[in-house]
């Protein structure tokens, strides 16, 4: 059929083959999304809500998306996509329960407007960072691949987002990949206030795309039927022929980036040429024009509407306010994990650290048949510590992957894979470049069950640690940044015997863990360990040594350092209490030798100012003070980077010092 023209339009629409059903059903979705905000707007102003993002004028976009994806295939929205989770039919009660707070929402009022997802209608949802949606994305489209289900996967951001470093991470690794996803551009022309001209300088941001090997597209995001028929033809491509796509939608909003700060940005004219281009004003006159929507149609459609819109209102409005229940709130900060004793039954034998960790991993890869290795240089040459050397020809290249230099996106790519059920661990070449990932760690991973009960299955492999000439950007130990974050388990052994039990178990929890492995340990200290695969609890400290002196508290390369120095000072009778990890900590174990002994010190290699050893001490005095016959001591590295040289380095460490600390507080 001809494309129909009509003065009154603005948009030039062509039905092609779409059946009368689908046409109306493209109105519907669009005409829903725009009726609640029409609602919410009001609500806001009467302030029943807190806070709106307007989609008003880019409705074609999220409903034409949504409707050529199937059901069973993730998407992942922004703020202004609420005609993605109107058309996959969540319940209306239930998002205006989320915009009020209420417990019936997704988040258990613990986060606002869009921030959530939900795997029963297979959305991911937004945090306020945007950019990290994007590697997300590439995760669960890995996850497509690995599976061979030839699904697809849509993200969206804006084009403010597309400045972000995330955005070029993720198209790049989706590229090498060959991932099947569909990268979403809405270009409003405004990223908040600033216009698209102090955003990029390049004409249209699709042609980014050249530049990493991907397709991509400029699509009228205000023409729903070419929303629609072009991504459902590219949708059922990439199903073929997964790879990934850039989209760049041309659309416009029509009130302000959210309503408290208005449109005056915008000059008036522009405003005036893009409201005679609103997407739905358009398409309801073509189906008119076409007879394809009577006015009985229209006004019967509305009124449904309408009555949906009031009853999930009202039902909203009737559930009680939340009343806040301690134990709720802190029990699921993290996804409950039932431990499992396995206790090895075999021979031991003697081995490095470093063999313990390769060892623990590469068992762990045969336990979970589906898990997943992501790291620079990891594959073919092993690793900088060569603790997967082999792992690709035991595992295939599919499980052991090679990835760009880009932390952040493969940190995200980790939590795709989890939220489709596929655990992975990623490893951090050298714990100091987690810095270049740290987005995602402390806010995605750390965050998503408590928000909205989607667990991160990562684990984090964070090689760390002076002592080896590497300077102050491969030698820090970094744990202090990632204790204090609620949601994220850290781990740090000292022998190899803890490392691999202690993998084991990170692996099988599924919650994030940062398992941080000292590399001044990997070659130098050994150990008998069990051959067979086995497991150690998280939250139970080790202790070494046992007297009555004092308590000493450390853990990594500092255990040794305290160890030597009590084999040297045979007098002093100690506790030597091997943390082991960090979060959960084990505090039952150091408040019962302290209550024993009267004195504690901590020995960290970490800085002072802000290291665990701060919050251990502080725990001491507030539990233990009736107790004490000293004050607690902590004893750290000094306050600067770490240098280069040995003899700056020996000086930075408090390995040398810690005797004579040890010494004052038993003379106290």
């Amino acid at each position: 059929m001809a494309k129909t023209t009509n003065t009154i339009r603005n948009i030039i629409y062509d039905k092609k083959s779409l059946r009368r059903n689908t046409l109306i059903s493209l109105y519907k979705n669009m005409l829903k999304p725009r009726m609640i905000e029409e609602k919410m707007l009001i609500l806001l102003r009467q302030g029943k809500i807190s806070k709106w993002f307007s989609g008003i004028g880019q409705e074609a976009i999220s409903v034409g998306v949504t409707m050529a994806l199937k059901d069973d295939e993730y998407i992942l929205p922004m703020h202004r996509n609420l005609g993605v989770f109107t058309t996959r039919k969540i319940p209306l009660y239930r998002l205006f329960a989320q915009w009020q707070g209420k417990a019936s929402g997704f988040t258990k009022g613990r986060d606002r407007s869009f921030h959530f997802g939900t795997q029963e209608y297979n959305i991911v949802g937004m945090i306020s960072h945007l950019g990290p949606q994007l590697g997300v994305a590439d995760g669960i489209a890995l996850a497509n691949l690995l599976n061979k289900n030839n699904k697809v996967t849509a993200v969206f951001s804006g084009e403010g987002g597309t400045s972000e470093g995330d955005f070029h991470e993720a198209l790049n690794v989706a590229s090498v990949w060959k991932l099947p996803v569909i990268f979403c551009i809405e270009n409003n022309g405004y990223g908040l206030s600033t216009p698209t001209s102090q955003q990029y300088n390049c004409k249209n941001i699709a042609d980014r795309g050249k530049g990493y090997g991907i397709e991509s597209f400029i699509i009228d995001g205000n023409n729903i039927l070419d929303v629609y028929s072009k991504l459902t033809k590219l949708a059922e491509s990439i199903r073929k022929r997964p790879r990934p796509i850039l989209i760049e939608f041309k659309t416009f909003r029509m009130r302000g980036h959210e309503e408290a700060s208005g449109t005056k940005y915008v000059p008036k004219d522009l405003m005036e040429q893009w409201a005679l281009k609103d997407p739905l004003v358009n398409y309801q006159a073509y189906l008119k024009e076409e007879g394809i929507l009577t006015e009985k149609d229209e006004f019967k459609i509305k009124e449904d509407i309408m009555k949906e819109i009031h009853d999930g209102l009202e039902k909203a409005y009737a559930e009680e306010a939340i009343i806040p229940n301690l134990t709720t709130e802190l029990n699921d900060v993290y996804k409950a994990f039932k431990y499992q004793e396995v206790t090895p039954k075999g021979k031991t034998k003697e081995i490095r650290f470093v063999d313990a960790i390769s060892e623990g991993l590469k068992q762990s890869m045969q336990k979970h048949k589906d898990l997943v290795i992501m790291g620079q240089d990891i594959a073919d040459y092993g690793g900088v510590f060569k603790i997967t050397d082999g792992f690709l020809k035991a595992f295939g290249e599919e499980r052991v992957r090679n990835t760009p230099i880009c932390e952040s996106a493969i940190v995200e790519a980790g939590m795709g894979l989890s939220i489709a059920g596929i655990k992975s661990v990623v490893e951090m070449q050298f714990a100091d470049f987690v810095t270049s990932g740290f987005n995602p760690v402390v806010n995605y991973l750390a965050k998503s069950h408590y928000r909205w009960n989607q667990n991160a299955d990562v684990v984090l492999r964070m090689p760390c640690g002076a002592g080896v000439a590497a300077g102050p950007f491969h030698s820090q130990t970094n744990e202090a940044w990632f204790t204090k974050t609620p949601g994220l388990k850290v781990v740090y052994p000292a022998f190899p015997y803890d490392a691999k039990g202690l993998l084991a178990t990170a692996i099988n929890d599924p919650n994030p863990v940062l398992f941080f492995e000292h590399k001044a340990l990997y070659r130098s200290i050994r150990q008998e360990v069990p051959i067979d695969y086995f497991t150690l609890p998280f939250g139970k400290a080790s202790l070494l040594k046992e007297g009555t002196d004092v308590t000493v508290i450390s853990y990594g390369a500092a255990v040794h350092w305290a160890l030597e120095t009590l084999d040297n000072n045979k007098d002093i009778d100690a506790d030597i209490i091997d943390l082991r990890t960090l979060q959960p900590l084990d505090t039952e174990a150091i408040l019962t030798s302290v209550k024993k002994t009267g004195r504690a010190i901590i020995l960290q290699e970490d800085s002072l100012f802000g290291g665990i050893a701060s919050d251990i001490a502080s725990m001491i005095m507030e539990e233990c003070f009736e107790y004490l016959d000293a004050p607690v001591k902590r004893v750290a590295s000094i306050e600067t980077p770490i240098p280069f040289i040995n003899q700056l380095e020996d000086q930075y460490l408090p390995k040398n010092r810690f005797e004579t600390e040890l010494k004052t507080l038993l003379a106290y």
